[in-house]
This record gives C-alpha cells, sequence and structure tokens, in this order.
C-alpha cells in the first residue's frame, strides 16, 4: 500500500485539472489531509465522543439506525468513527481500512481495478492519502431486508476527505446502499474526493442512493463506477443540493449480456454554486439496457449542468439506451446546460435523447397563489413535482428530507 501511494502521489504531481467543467481554483498548499482525534470506532454511540454524538444525532444519523437500516458507518474528518452491523446475515460490512487488514486478498482483487489511480488528478490524489470509507461483500444469493447507509461529516476547516469505498454484490444477490454528506460551513475552501467501485456480479441487483448537501465551500470531486455483469443490474439515485463546486458522474460499464443500468439524478443550484453533473453508460455486452433521467433546478446565479456519455459499442448488439435531461429555472439568473455525448457503433442498437429547459411558469404560480400558498410555498410544490422521478426512487427517510432540504 505504501508503493502504490507513492506512486499515486507521483502521478497527481504530472496530472493537470480536469479541462472541462467549472474552474476549480482552489490551492491543494491549503487543504489538511488527515485528521483524526479519536481511537478505534465504536458500536456504541454512549461510548463516542459527546460532541461528535451530537453532530450525528442533530443530522438525524441516529434515530434512523434501528428503524430503517441493517447497519451503518459513520465517517468523521478522515477516519470511520461508529460502525454497527443490524443484520445476522453472512456479509462482510466493514470500514476499507479494516478490511484491508482482515481480508487482504479480497481487498487486492478488487482495489485500484475499476477506478485506476491514474485516469485523473483527483482520483491519483485518493489513492495517495485516501483514508475511510466503506467496504462490503454481499455472498451469492443473498438479500438483506434493509440497506446499509454509510455518512461522511467535515466539521474542520479546510479539511480534505478521501474516502474509498468498494462494494461486491455477489451472483444472485442484492444490496441497497445510501450514502449522506455534510459539513460544515466555512469562509476557507474543503475538498472531497472520494472514489467508489462497485461490482454486480451475474444476476445481482445494486443500488445507490445518495443525497449530498456539502456546505457551500465543499469542492466535491468525486469518481464512481460499476461494472455489471450478465442479467445484473445497478442503479444510481443522485441527489446534489450542497457544495460550492461539484464534478460527479456515476457510471455503469455494462460488460455483461442483458446487464442494466439506470441513473436518476438531481442537481439544485443556487448562489455561488456549480454543479457540473450527469452519468456515463458504457454498453459491452449484447442487449443491454440504461436509462438517465437528469433534472437540473436552477435560480440566483447558480449553474446546474448535465454532463453525460452513452455509448453503445460494436459487439453490443441489440442494446438501446434513453437520455432524459430537464431543467427548471427558477428566476432570470440561474444557468444550465447539457453537454451529451452519444455513440452508437452497430446498426441494430439505439439511443433517444430528450432535453427540456422551463421557466416557472407565471400563470401556475398565480393559481396556487390564489388559492391561498405564498409565492414560496408555490415554487416549492412546483419543484418537487418536477423532481417525482427522483423522489419516488428514496427510501423513506431520504424521501422525507429531500423535502425539508428543498424547504430550505
Amino acid at each position: 500500500m505504501l508503493e502504490f501511494r507513492l506512486k499515486s502521489y507521483e502521478k497527481f504531481l504530472e496530472l493537470e485539472n480536469p479541462k472541462f467543467g467549472p474552474q476549480l481554483p482552489f490551492s491543494f498548499d491549503e487543504i489538511l489531509y488527515y485528521k483524526n482525534e479519536h481511537a478505534k470506532y465504536k458500536d456504541d454511540w454512549n461510548n463516542v465522543d459527546k460532541n461528535v454524538k451530537n453532530t450525528f444525532c442533530n443530522l438525524g444519523v441516529i434515530d434512523a439506525e434501528d428503524k430503517y437500516l441493517d447497519g451503518v458507518s459513520n465517517q468523521y474528518e478522515s477516519e470511520v468513527i461508529y460502525h454497527k452491523k443490524n443484520t445476522n446475515k453472512d456479509i462482510i460490512f466493514l470500514s476499507t481500512d479494516e478490511a484491508l487488514q482482515q481480508y487482504p486478498d479480497l481487498f487486492k482483487e478488487y482495489f485500484n481495478n475499476l477506478v485506476k489511480y491514474d485516469e485523473n488528478k483527483y482520483t491519483a490524489l485518493n489513492g495517495a492519502v485516501w483514508s475511510g470509507g466503506t467496504f462490503i461483500y454481499i455472498p451469492k444469493n443473498t438479500t438483506l431486508d434493509r440497506p446499509l447507509q454509510s455518512y461522511f461529516r467535515i466539521d474542520t476547516e479546510s479539511l480534505g476527505q478521501f474516502e474509498r469505498t468498494i462494494i461486491i454484490v455477489d451472483e444472485g444477490a442484492s444490496l441497497e446502499y445510501i450514502e449522506g454528506c455534510t459539513a460544515k460551513s466555512y469562509s476557507s475552501n474543503s475538498l472531497h474526493a472520494g472514489v467508489v467501485e462497485i461490482y454486480v456480479k451475474e444476476n445481482a441487483t445494486m443500488r445507490y442512493s445518495t443525497i449530498q448537501n456539502w456546505s457551500t465551500d465543499v469542492y466535491n470531486l468525486v469518481t464512481k463506477r460499476a461494472l455489471v455483469e450478465s442479467h445484473g443490474k445497478m442503479e444510481w439515485i443522485d441527489g446534489n443540493i450542497g457544495s460550492k463546486v461539484t464534478m460527479k458522474y456515476p457510471s455503469c460499464i455494462l460488460k455483461g449480456d442483458y446487464a442494466t443500468g439506470n441513473s436518476i439524478s438531481v442537481a439544485y443550484a443556487k448562489n455561488g454554486q456549480a454543479l457540473d453533473a450527469g452519468a456515463k453508460m458504457i454498453h459491452l455486452g449484447k442487449y443491454t439496457k440504461s436509462n438517465i433521467i437528469s433534472k437540473s433546478i436552477a435560480e440566483s446565479g447558480g449553474t446546474a449542468n448535465y454532463r453525460g456519455t452513452t455509448r453503445i459499442t460494436k459487439g453490443a448488439y441489440g442494446s438501446v439506451a434513453e437520455v432524459k435531461c430537464d431543467t427548471i429555472l427558477l428566476d432570470s439568473t440561474g444557468k444550465s446546460d447539457t453537454y451529451p455525448t452519444n455513440i452508437v457503433e452497430n446498426n441494430s442498437s439505439k439511443i433517444s435523447h430528450e432535453a427540456t429547459v422551463s421557466k416557472v411558469e407565471e400563470d401556475k404560480l398565480f393559481y396556487l397563489m390564489s388559492n391561498g400558498l405564498t409565492e414560496d410555498r408555490a415554487k416549492e410544490l412546483i419543484i418537487t413535482g418536477f423532481i417525482s422521478d427522483f423522489k419516488k426512487e428514496l427510501p423513506m427517510e431520504y424521501a422525507v428530507e429531500i423535502n425539508r432540504l428543498l424547504k430550505e
């Protein structure tokens, strides 16, 4: 691992920032790359530092644990500080650091296999300084009754968080995984550069739901990718509400025949925010299917862009892909652009792409306000209707959370 970190650091120094997307003017010299003031993680909240416990309690994370989840992993700053498995089923659910120690052969098989350290400046940085994250292995034909969840929190000014997540869903198994992200607001910038590698085996199903509500001083630059085998299914449910800048494009490589990849995302940008989000679907297997639904909302000078790639390769006969991008502008200063790349390399497959842009219609506002609603409440109803495709895919408690965030 030391050799890998040094090699990653050398590549980080060589690579430049992306040539596309929002500007990234922060200084790497001002970022704190590791902070951990706590001993080994706990499995009892009574043994967790009181201030840290109160933080997660106020976020509603502790209340959700027993009601809705089969396991939780909570990362504070650079390390997992609380971890607990609530199911008796024979799964591996550990912090990534612990999995490296306990399952070195399994770890080596999947680490840096799907997302290579030298892909871009931020995968290289993650390779050099990664800490924390979640490692999950779901055995063959195993289905959990409830989701697993990880929650990431930054409370320190100018901190960088670099978790590494690896998930393997074996043949015939299924998993629903939930990720939450928040940070305390400061005047200086923080950096979140995580890497996620997911392996969906034959006939397996995986759903990865994220609600990202970073404070508006966080640069959120992550790489997330899934490899899907024959008859497997991967779903990304991706909500982007916070951060100063987000660049995130969850990807599916549909390797096996009849594999399926879906992505439903929402990006809501307000003043000072640039959210560049989307998805990538790469069809390799025959008769594969993908579906991308992107919802963008912008107001008060914020920018919410869709950037995505759908590629059906030469050997992916009979494959079908759909892309739908919808944008709603809440005022005259919000901005949104769509940057699709759609490629079909054989004559038996097809891609459809649809994009719409609209403003909040005055007659709809007038109708709702004439029935006693305030302008803010009327806009809230219009927005929640606009993202209904996204909301209905969320677990109940997260649907409630997204309503609260949009109301704020």
